[in-house]
Parts: structure tokens; sequence; C-alpha cells
């Protein structure tokens, strides 16, 4: 009986881990996410997918706001444009746990048939993954 109940927790937690996407991966699909809307031109989500502009003057969210159009009107000149967001398949992102910040690294695939590999610092807050 003993062993059996034991059996019993160990199966329930391994299904329980097995569902729940780990820190990495959550902090991954939402900085894919807020990149994905910097290629769509929404501007607005991806600015607010960042920490800390909460409450932030009109006029400084605009200045950000037209520094993201300059720096996507930058790209497609430099090489036509970005095409694709991936989360890199080569390194792991790593997890400080006592202040639940991650690095995740992107690969941004350029219309000229170009990569580039970026860092996008992210932290959590109130259980939400933000750019830093």
């Amino acid at each position: 009986m003993r062993k059996l109940l034991y059996l019993l927790v160990v199966i329930a937690l391994a299904a329980c881990g097995a569902d729940a996407p780990s820190a990495g991966e959550r902090a991954s699909q939402a900085a894919k996410v807020y990149y994905d809307e910097l290629l769509a031109g929404h501007y607005d989500q991806f600015l607010d997918a960042r920490a800390g502009v909460e409450g932030i003057p009109a006029g400084y969210r605009e200045q950000l706001l037209a520094g993201l159009r300059q720096f996507m009107a930058q790209q497609q000149d430099a090489h036509q444009g970005i095409q694709s967001v991936e989360v890199s398949t080569t390194t792991q992102p790593c997890l400080d746990s006592t202040l639940n910040i991650m690095q995740v690294f992107l690969m941004l695939s350029y219309g000229d048939s170009t990569h580039e590999e970026i860092v996008v610092p992210m932290i959590e807050q109130n259980g939400e993954w933000k750019m830093r």
C-alpha cells in the first residue's frame, strides 16, 4: 500500500511538471511575442511590454515610439528589414532565481539573408515577463 501511494505521488508530480512551462520557456515565448509585435508595426504594444513604462509622460512616450519607428526604418535601409524573429536554439536562457531575471537570446533574420542574435533581458513582474 505504501509503495502504491509513493508511486501515485511520483506520477502526479511528473504529470504536473510536464504540463507547466518553465520560467525560461515563458520568458522566451513572451520575448518572441513582443518582437513579433514590433515587426507587425505595433509599436505601442512593444513599448508596453517594457518594464517601467507605466505612467511615463506622454511626450516621452512619443519620443520612444518615434525611436522604434526610426529603428525599423534603419533596419529596412540596412538589411531590407527584419523578416522574422525566432528564439535561439543554441543557447538556453539563464535564470537568476532570486531576482526573476532572464536573458533570452533571439535570432533576427533579415531580408538580405543575414542573421543576428540579440539578447533580450527579461524580468518577471506580477507573474508576467517584461523586457527590461
